[in-house]
């Protein structure tokens, strides 16, 4: 069985949708991840002891979506010294800015990495990196990804100029 090495961690069960892009391109590099919905607020210990305890898990990183507030990734980046990867996620009536700006604001000393309003899918590319520094098939995997995004770019540049006449 393969050990878990990226943690995914939501705020809400409405965060799914978006936090399961994370998921998605993780599974897609061969890196297991373990999906929770721990609430900062409604369940405090539970976020302490899952971050606390993430490391002695195999954790490598930890992805945290949240909105409004945005609490959750700076709180478990306080109980643990692993990279916490934060994804402001859209919502409320300031439509995720204000997630945005409490996670990207985090006071000196606890950092959170901080992606796009529902950039989930940069978060796990963001967690893979992180990985590749160590494990090769992780980086291999990672660089065929950039290869292939590479490939579709000049596909569609050869479409254009071949639309315009120009080759």
């Amino acid at each position: 069985m393969q050990k878990n090495i990226v943690g995914v961690v939501m705020g809400s069960d409405s965060d799914w949708e978006v936090m399961r892009k994370a998921v998605d391109i993780l599974t897609e590099f061969n890196i297991a991840t373990e999906v929770r919905i721990i609430s900062a607020h409604r369940t405090p210990h539970e976020a302490a002891t899952y971050a606390s305890s993430a490391q002695e898990r195999g954790l490598a990183a930890i992805v945290a979506g949240a909105g409004r507030a945005a609490h959750l990734p700076g709180v478990l980046a306080s109980y643990t010294l692993l990279p916490v990867i934060g994804v402001p996620i859209s919502g409320g009536p300031l439509s995720g800015t204000d997630a945005l700006y409490a996670m990207v604001q985090m006071p000196p000393g606890v950092p959170v990495a901080t992606m796009a309003i529902d950039g989930a899918l940069n978060a796990g590319l963001f967690a893979a990196s992180i990985i590749a520094g160590t494990d090769p098939a992780v980086a291999n995997a990672l660089n065929a990804y950039r290869d292939n995004m590479a490939a579709k770019v000049r596909q569609k540049d050869a479409l254009l100029q071949q639309q315009l006449g120009r080759c």
